[in-house]
């Protein structure tokens, strides 16, 4: 069923956004590249799907955007990465802005953190 012309635009401008914070995410340590561009490409393939080939090709990150869509998989090396990131982050926000701010990301890191670890490698 094609889209109108309004959520194209809404979908592809949504696209570009994650592919923004995916690019911060390579010199941003805390940002998750990866992820954002999990999300641009999702966007893409339905506003532009030729945008949506394009990351799924690149050479460093499409391998790991096509594995998680086609097996749902994550690296080891991916899913170290995630937990030591959100393990970092929770003294970082306990010393920064103390509690009960700490509490979001030692929530996210309990929850997130089993849920990455059992995906398929």
């Amino acid at each position: 069923m094609p889209i109108g012309k309004g959520a194209r635009l809404l979908w592809a401008g949504s696209g570009w956004f994650f592919v923004g914070l995916g690019t911060l995410g390579i010199f941003l340590p805390l940002l998750p590249t990866v992820v954002f561009y999990l999300l641009a490409a999702w966007c893409f393939s339905k506003s532009h799907p030729h945008l949506a080939d394009k990351l799924y090709a690149h050479k460093r990150y499409g391998p790991h955007l096509v594995a998680w869509r086609d097996r749902r998989a994550i690296s080891r090396k991916g899913k170290v990465s995630a937990i030591l990131a959100m393990s970092a982050s929770v003294p970082f926000v306990f010393f920064t802005l103390g509690f009960p701010a700490v509490l979001i990301p030692l929530a996210v890191l309990l929850v997130l953190g089993p849920w990455i670890w059992t995906r398929a490698e």
